[in-house]
């Protein structure tokens, strides 16, 4: 059976908001059984919560220059709250197993630190959890399936506890991104924090240099985060050969936890985080 989990104690950090590049904390405490996972902003008047379940999904751009674009990130509201770039705090919880905690933040975005969900993952590892009673996962009876184009989800009954998860990426002819693969099956805390957390959101030269005309990440410099030119990595290095799809699926898991725990085999090609969306919302209502 799967159990709920808590952290056994907070932990804590301090970084800096990707869209927005300014200073932002972040605090990981635990919950009560059965409270799920909420965010809480503690720079707003009355610390408002806002759940972490697709129902709280928000269609409000991250940033004025992305109003016509899909989804760059997962943003979740409840009345005026709002958070954004919550998908990889997210995966760090779904990936140590923790189904009960509360994540406060001073803005409106989780802090971005090096792009992945290494810093999360790493302190909830070293904290531990505490198990509470058997919880019952979403389930499913039948295949389904989401697509846009050439990119899909699906979703396949499993009959033992746990979830698979599957990232298959192909840009095509980008030289610096062969076609590759990522997988990871849960639960797993020590395998997701060794070869999933630490895999880095990328960013192509071409779109990064279209985002500094727009006046967008001007608090970054090329080695800060992971810009792939058509050569490699421009001033950094690969952590993982298949780092791009490792980060595919590191989204793919933090998106598809606002379904709640569920107990299912996925596999995406080509998705980004508005088809994950779509798929989290056929999950919870498949529950």
């Amino acid at each position: 059976m799967m159990r709920r989990a808590r952290p056994r104690g907070p932990i804590a950090g301090r970084g800096v908001s990707l869209f927005g590049g300014r200073p932002t904390s972040f605090a990981i405490r635990p919950a009560e059984f059965g409270a799920g996972v909420r965010f809480r902003r503690v720079d707003l008047a009355g610390r408002p919560e806002i759940p972490a379940h697709i129902a709280a999904l928000s269609n409000a751009p991250v940033h004025p220059v992305f109003t016509h674009a899909p989804a760059r990130c997962t943003t979740l509201e409840a009345g005026d709250a709002r958070v954004s770039v919550t998908e990889h705090v997210l995966a760090a919880l779904a990936g140590m197993g923790i189904t009960d905690a509360e994540i406060e933040v001073d803005g409106p975005e989780m802090p971005i630190f090096d792009g992945s969900a290494g810093i999360f993952a790493a302190q909830l590892r070293a904290m531990g959890r505490e198990e509470g009673a058997d919880l019952t996962p979403v389930t499913l009876r039948n295949e389904v399936r989401v697509r846009d184009g050439e990119a899909e989800i699906m979703a396949t009954p499993r009959s033992t506890p746990g979830c698979s998860y599957r990232y298959e990426l192909d840009y095509g002819a980008h030289p610096a991104i062969p076609a590759q693969s990522a997988a990871w099956t849960g639960p797993g805390p020590d395998t997701f924090a060794r070869e999933v957390a630490p895999a880095r959101t990328f960013c192509l030269e071409e779109d990064a240099r279209q985002m500094l005309g727009a006046g967008l990440f001007g608090h970054l410099e090329p080695g800060d985060m992971l810009v792939l030119g058509r050569f490699g990595p421009i001033d950094n290095e690969l952590r993982y050969d298949d780092e791009p799809a490792r980060h595919k699926l590191l989204d793919l898991v933090g998106d598809l936890a606002l379904a709640g725990p569920i107990q299912c085999d996925i596999v995406a090609r080509r998705s980004g985080h508005a088809l994950n969306h779509r798929m989290a919302r056929a999950l919870a209502g498949a529950g």
